[in-house]
């Protein structure tokens, strides 16, 4: 981290806001938040943070979560899983977040785009 700063990104994948690991196969039994200000202890400046519960569903992300995370430590946070909409794009911008990963949503054609980046004016 000392080295490579801010190209350094963490991801740190919750069900529940419990860590998981191993391609989310098991429960670490350390809360997000605590793993987060770990991660920031150790000079950590971004977090990409999914909500497994959400991942893939286009049901929107935990907004809850991410702003308890996003308020909780000075990192950039990245939001990944449920985002199905500009909606959700927008709710995400409100909160604040540095930035936002879709996959299926954009595959689908649920979410545009070019509409997205407009809308958070990049």
């Amino acid at each position: 981290v000392a080295k490579y700063g801010d190209r350094i990104a963490v991801g740190i994948d919750a069900r529940n806001g419990i860590v998981e690991q191993n391609g989310w196969t098991e429960s670490s039994n350390v809360n997000y938040l605590e793993l987060a200000e770990k991660m920031e202890d150790f000079g950590v400046k971004h977090i990409i943070f999914t909500d497994i519960s959400r991942d893939g569903t286009e049901t929107g992300p935990n907004l809850d979560m991410l702003d308890k995370l996003n308020r909780g430590v000075s990192c950039r946070i990245i939001a990944s899983g449920g985002i199905a909409n500009i909606k959700d794009i927008a709710n995400l911008k409100d909160l604040g977040l540095y930035a936002a990963i879709s996959g299926k949503a954009l595959y689908t054609g649920m979410l545009d785009l070019g509409s997205a980046v407009k809308l958070c004016g990049a």
